[in-house]
């Protein structure tokens, strides 16, 4: 069943997180300690958000969220026969915000990007009893830039690039001959010391050293064969995103006294399943939804989006050759938001897509 279980895991990871709680561009999926002998795969994706509010019922945003990209790059190969190594170079987190200017809206004019990519070498040892441990660190570096126009004569941050260390552990159990198998994946947290510029009028001026911590999270993948060709796959994702704050020491917000750029007040906890399908020996194709609960709070200006529904679908060639090339979409809305400002957001939705290529040799 080895490619209905591609499919399903193309379908994933190659359509990425648009729009999920926090500023999560990956799941940090661990599938592919799960390959046979030495595989490699190119993973890239391209996300269109639609995120727009109003202020009163009256003045509108504009879409304030570009279309981006992600990518990956993954490898794996057994080093004896129970231990394996795998590499994962990917863009794990990563924000993007722009309010079009000359629309009149509070905002107008206001940019906002977070930078951000991962290296993670993972190692793999099976037992004997159909249970495997992994584990291995990760190195993450971000950088970013805001533009906030309307703050008095005008707020801009800038930091430098900076690298933190973090580390992956988790445990798997396997059944192979039904396909079974379960592994949960701890995510440290990780500090970032910035040294970040602030610009602007008074004190805001100045350079300082901006802490942010990207927080833990916990990740649970399961699959199972259900039926010959038929592959049942899902995962819960929890992320710790109340310990995740961007606070400059030289911002202060308009209107709320003390209140960080950019603060989560809730955690986010993702839910997806889904279906593979075998339906030749060269091609499967797989569905799959994803369900995240609002929170239900007041949302940064930065990040006006809460809480997702989407359906994706994916499927997957093998060549004879051993190269795979597998291609998914994916289709969501985003849950209503009311923003510090009193900002409206309602209706909005994005659409994603991706393409991995694998090689197995």
């Amino acid at each position: 069943m080895k490619t209905s279980i591609a499919a399903a895991a193309a379908l994933l990871a190659t359509t990425s997180l648009a729009q999920a709680g926090g500023i999560e561009r990956s799941t940090q999926s661990m599938a592919i300690l799960f390959e046979e002998g030495t595989h490699a795969e190119l993973s890239f994706s391209r996300v269109f958000p639609s995120t727009s509010g109003t202020v009163g019922g009256v003045v509108g945003s504009g879409n304030v969220s570009p279309g981006y990209n992600n990518f990956a790059l993954r490898y794996r190969q057994d080093i004896t026969d129970q231990l394996s190594f795998a590499l994962i170079i990917e863009n794990h987190i990563g924000a993007d915000v722009s309010y079009p200017a000359g629309t009149g809206y509070p905002l107008a004019g206001t940019t906002a990007e977070l930078r951000a990519d991962s290296v993670t070498a993972l190692f793999r040892y099976e037992f004997p009893s159909n249970f495997s441990i992994y584990g291995g660190a990760r190195a993450a570096r971000i950088s970013g830039d805001v533009f906030l126009p309307p703050v008095g004569a005008g707020y801009t941050l800038s930091t430098d690039t900076d690298t933190a260390l973090g580390f992956v552990a988790g445990v798997a159990y396997e059944i192979p001959e039904i396909a079974l198998r379960v592994a949960l994946t701890y995510n440290s947290e990780y500090t970032h010391d910035l040294a970040a510029t602030e610009g602007g009028i008074g004190p805001l001026s100045g350079t300082s050293t901006l802490e942010v911590t990207v927080p833990q999270s916990v990740l649970l993948e399961a699959q199972t064969g259900i039926a010959e060709d038929t592959l049942l796959f899902g995962s819960v994702r929890w992320v710790d995103w109340t310990e995740f704050q961007i606070a400059p020491a030289g911002y202060t917000n308009p209107l709320v006294v003390g209140a960080p750029l950019v603060e989560y007040r809730d955690d986010y906890i993702t839910y997806t399943i889904g279906l593979g399908r075998r339906f030749s020996d060269e091609f499967s194709a797989a569905i799959s939804a994803s369900y995240e609960p609002e929170a239900n709070s007041v949302r940064s200006n930065l990040g006006p989006t809460d809480g997702r529904i989407s359906v994706g679908l994916g499927g997957t060639y093998t060549m004879a050759n051993g190269i795979e090339i597998a291609a998914g979409v994916q289709y969501g809305t985003v849950g209503n938001v009311t923003t510090s400002i009193g900002g409206d957001f309602r209706d909005n939705d994005f659409v994603a897509a991706g393409i991995t290529f694998g090689m197995s040799f």
